[in-house]
């Protein structure tokens, strides 16, 4: 029996149905960020560092476990959280609810 080797169309067809579940759980992801934007009074508790930390090392650490690289995981994250964190910003300043970060 010989394995099939993939044309590079069926790879690309693979890709897009990948692409399609990764949106997906970016959109349910999304809808969990603006819930917990929704319980965040400041600009401060929107940037969060520590937890942008916290969770850059948890998906590290599953990248590894599952054979992702931990470096292109990490940048995907770090764009992933820019953008939720643009979001949510623009959410806050929208409801007029957020408050400017304090400045020293």
């Amino acid at each position: 029996m010989t394995e099939h080797t993939p044309s590079l169309a069926e790879v690309r067809d693979e890709i897009d149905r990948l692409d399609r579940q990764i949106i997906e759980l970016i959109a349910e992801r999304q809808r969990w960020v603006v819930v917990a934007g929704t319980l965040k009074m400041d600009e401060h508790a929107v940037r969060a560092p520590d937890r942008v930390a916290q969770v850059i090392a948890k998906v590290r650490g599953i990248a590894a476990d599952t054979g992702a690289s931990p470096d292109v995981v990490e940048r995907a994250y770090r764009a992933l959280i820019a953008g939720f964190i643009d979001l949510e910003l623009e959410l806050h300043r929208s409801a007029g609810t957020a408050q400017p970060l304090a400045t020293p």
